[in-house]
């Protein structure tokens, strides 16, 4: 017997090897991909935006530098059918957090600072929590890349464990040494946020001290890796790490779709891939006997199911299982 999961797929590829070409972000786009019945609803969720802008966000530069590969798990773990690491370890707040990247391809530095913050907290048993700085990462790895024109995750993972990341809130909190200071962009149409578009997004300068009136200096706040990593590319490897270890950060190919996801799980079925993009993986489960990763976005809270996304677990949909990287920290 075929498992619910491989006929959808095998529905879904399908469906895609005939699908119409549609303008990216059109109405026609999600009336197609809500009406073909995948495993995913589609809808708004950018408005006055064009595809350089989405080509923007994608940062991430897929197939980069490798990491050793850390095997750990030897079967000996027995992992739940769903995880949820915000419901495993509660007393840390940054599992909740969704972030913004504004006009800025620096998901590959959202990806990893989200996930070391969480790990942080969850080695410490709820006692340290602190956000990590995207902004000390972004802007002070040169080993990493290009800034908002794109870097790799692998080796932002590395810099944590060589030169080590200071602390860091969201754009305008005040909260760390290094907040972010790229401006959240509006995803709607009447917003208070200024427009996003894909124009701009010069990387910010490093600045190797706190902003005025935070203590300690920047240099005592750093908080360094004792080891990063690569997880292999196997499921039941990712699973025990985060089951483990906490949220890994992952990669994958964006095509047009994704932009458009707003409930259920995701997987490809109409659009042009527009760029490599990171996210946070913080858990697992099924809906509907589809399996899914539970993943975070940094595209502000008015994207897809709160920021928070479900992407299709188990066959390396778009690349997502070959790009898991990860980290102790110090």
């Amino acid at each position: 017997m075929w498992s619910a999961a491989f006929l959808l797929l095998a529905a879904s590829l399908s469906v895609s090897l005939a699908r119409p070409n549609f303008h990216a972000l059109s109405s026609d786009m999600i009336n197609y991909i809500n009406k073909i019945n995948t495993t995913w609803k589609a809808g708004h969720n950018f408005h006055n935006v064009d595809s350089s802008y989405i080509q923007k966000l994608c940062g991430t530069k897929l197939n980069g530098p490798k990491l050793p590969v850390l095997v750990q798990y030897t079967g000996d773990v027995t992992l739940p059918k769903e995880f949820d690491s915000r419901k495993q370890w509660p007393n840390c707040p940054t599992l909740k957090e969704i972030r913004d990247q504004g006009s800025c391809g620096s998901c590959w530095a959202f990806g990893a600072a989200e996930a070391i913050s969480d790990r942080v907290c969850i080695q410490s048993k709820g006692k340290v929590n602190v956000e990590i700085s995207a902004e000390d990462l972004l802007t002070c790895c040169d080993s990493c890349g290009f800034g908002c024109n794109g870097g790799y995750p692998s080796a932002a993972w590395d810099f944590w464990t060589q030169e080590g990341l200071v602390s860091g809130g969201l754009y305008d909190s005040h909260i760390g040494c290094r907040p972010y200071t790229i401006a959240p962009c509006e995803h709607h149409v009447n917003g208070s946020r200024p427009p996003c578009t894909g124009e701009g997004g010069d990387t910010p300068k490093c600045v190797r001290q706190c902003e005025t009136g935070y203590t300690p200096n920047y240099k005592k706040d750093k908080r360094f890796g004792k080891t990063a990593y690569t997880v292999l590319a196997n499921m039941v490897q990712i699973q025990s790490e985060i089951y483990k270890n906490g949220p890994v950060e992952g990669a994958f190919t964006v095509y047009e779709d994704f932009v458009l996801y707003k409930t259920g799980v995701y997987q490809h079925v109409s659009g042009s891939a527009v760029g490599g993009h990171a996210i946070k993986i913080l858990g697992w489960g099924e809906e509907n006997g589809v399996p899914y990763w539970l993943c975070a976005n940094s595209w502000n809270t008015d994207w897809g199911d709160n920021g928070f996304f479900k992407f299709l677990r188990g066959s390396d949909h778009c690349g997502i299982e070959s790009e898991i990287v990860a980290g102790i920290p110090k």
